[in-house]
């Protein structure tokens, strides 16, 4: 079985380590429990906490989530809607925001574990 890559795990949620394991144990639709992680990776029993707090970071890659898209929203509607109104802008932006309020948890908290947690992939870790 071939492993997926590093940017297919990552956007299916899989552990940095197996690239098999799922990370959260619901769908990002069930808004109660959109954020719910296992605590360790069901597939090679990564331990994803590596770090007390990891996840406190993935704050700072969300609010960087947030920042894209009010820049993309505001030119967007600069160009393509001639310069609306104030509340226009906000509005768009606090719906988009909202609206994709989990996908940016979960691929913050994803984009953490990938990046600043110091776990490389292990093909092998499956195995064992």
């Amino acid at each position: 079985m071939s492993q997926p890559s590093r940017f297919e795990a990552i956007l299916a949620c899989r552990c940095p380590r197996c690239r098999q394991g799922d990370v959260f144990t619901h769908s990002f639709l069930n808004l109660r429990k959109f954020d719910s992680m296992y605590e360790r990776c069901p597939v090679c029993g990564l331990y994803y906490e590596v770090e007390l707090g990891l996840f406190w970071g993935a704050m700072y890659i969300s609010y960087g989530f947030s920042v894209v898209i009010v820049l993309v929203v505001g030119v967007l509607l600069y160009y393509l809607a001639n310069d609306p109104p104030m509340w226009v802008y906000l509005a768009t932006v606090a719906a988009i925001v909202i609206l994709s309020t989990t996908l940016l948890f979960r691929y913050a908290r994803i984009l953490m574990l990938y990046f600043f947690s110091g776990i490389r992939y292990d093909p092998d870790s499956v195995n064992r």
